[in-house]
């Protein structure tokens, strides 16, 4: 640990704003010292690199000598893309720091400056305020505590009385004003530095460990662990923008509190009011982190990630979803689409509605129908094929429909007929 850690690192109890700069240096030589033991130039993970490298270009060498790729702009873009970015991030630190750092750590907490107007990190100006909140908090009740000593020692003059007190006012002691207001200041506590320390410790550690997720991204097979990193990445590099958001709107609503706490103390006594007020906005605090971090996994989890993570739901509806067959009109009558299990039977009645089509300039150059008529083209589909229709039908048919078969058709007549029957009223 570097001599600037160490002296942030004693001072980290100092206060909330002390603790997360001793974190963010931390976390930041931790990050380092990891990815030069990985994939520095003695790195233990520089040979399984040049291992993936070397398959990742044999594979590519199998695919093009198979068929399954080309060499054209459209198949070596990607590949290149990919392999220039898995290098530059898995053997630059500088690259690394600069990019996935910077954005991840610097990028939400410039965002929360830009939106609440301040100068310079908006989480340690969250951090000075809490530290402000918890010293009033502190100093009010060390000034309720001077101011309530001369009643206790009165009150321990008397043997009997001091008994009774002990026997009856245990349960009215932890809703005591003082033992509320201290309730809330942990509640409160915990909704504010426990997240923001909380999420700035896992960052570090993915960040750490990211190299290794960035050269998983060069085979498709391991291409999800690399879109779950990025989403673990996001999560924790969000949520303390949340929290210094919301958390600024709940310091907002303490500052009347904590006055009232402040001159209630001063005169001896802490206001009950003040101290209960404190607690309920702790409390609701505390659930509006829960909310938080339940709203930032919903907003990962949707996320693509660049197109790495594809949802397996979203893969099987559009290799398995057929369009349905189109409409096939004959005779000005539409017939309904084909059902995706009876595909294997749509030939046939495309045979039977092509013999259809191909008769009707027979049947206008031959005579012309009266204004009534209309014809109907009957196919029986059943069993993968087209059902011969019955001997009565067939009989009353057998002349009628040869009256208007096309002249050039003659040698696939015995073909159409097989397949459909015409009949003409």
């Amino acid at each position: 640990m570097s001599s600037a850690c160490e002296q942030l690192t004693e001072v980290a109890s100092a206060g909330v704003s002390p603790a997360l700069r001793a974190v963010d240096c931390v976390a930041n030589e931790m990050a380092s010292a990891a990815f030069g033991r990985l994939f520095g130039a003695e790195g233990a993970m520089a040979p399984v690199l040049t291992i993936l490298l070397t398959l990742y270009i044999a594979f590519f060498a199998i695919s093009l000598l198979t068929g399954r790729s080309s060499l054209g702009i459209s198949a070596l873009t990607p590949r290149m893309l990919t392999l220039g970015l898995v290098l530059t991030f898995a053997t630059s630190w500088i690259a690394y720091q600069g990019v996935v750092w910077n954005l991840a750590v610097g990028g939400p907490d410039w965002i929360a400056s830009q939106l609440m107007g301040a100068k310079g990190s908006a989480t340690q100006i969250f951090g000075d305020r809490i530290d402000v909140v918890f010293n009033a908090i502190a100093e009010a009740s060390q000034n309720a505590g001077q101011g309530g000593g001369e009643a206790a020692q009165a009150a321990t003059e008397g043997a009997a009385p001091a008994k009774a007190a002990a026997a009856g006012g245990g349960a009215a002691g932890l809703f005591s004003p003082d033992s509320v207001m201290w309730m809330g200041a942990l509640m409160l506590l915990l909704g504010t530095v426990g997240v923001l320390l909380t999420a700035r410790i896992a960052l570090a550690i993915l960040l750490a460990l990211g190299p290794i997720f960035v050269v998983m991204a060069l085979f498709g097979g391991t291409r999800g662990l690399t879109a779950g990193w990025l989403r673990g990445v996001v999560l924790t590099a969000t949520t303390p923008l949340f929290v210094v958001l919301g958390g600024g709107i709940t310091l907002e609503l303490l500052v009347p509190i904590v006055s009232a706490l402040v001159q209630g103390a001063q005169l001896g006594e802490i206001d009950g009011r003040a101290a209960m007020a404190l607690f309920v906005v702790a409390a609701v605090h505390l659930a509006l982190m829960g909310m938080v971090l339940k709203v930032a996994g919903t907003l990962v989890s949707g996320w693509q990630v660049f197109g790495l993570a594809r949802s397996e739901t979203s893969r099987g509806g559009r290799d398995s979803a057929a369009p349905p067959a189109p409409a096939v009109s004959v005779g000005g009558q539409v017939q309904p689409f084909v059902p995706a299990g009876t595909a294997s039977r749509t030939p046939a009645v495309s045979a039977a509605s092509a013999a259809a089509m191909a008769a009707a300039p027979a049947m206008e150059q031959g005579a012309a129908p009266q204004q009534g008529d209309r014809r109907t083209v009957i196919t029986q589909v059943s069993g993968g094929g087209i059902e011969p229709l019955g001997a009565s039908q067939a009989s009353r048919t057998r002349g009628i429909g040869s009256r208007f078969r096309a002249s050039n058709d003659v040698n696939s007549n015995s073909t159409g007929r097989a397949a459909a029957k015409e009949t003409f009223k």
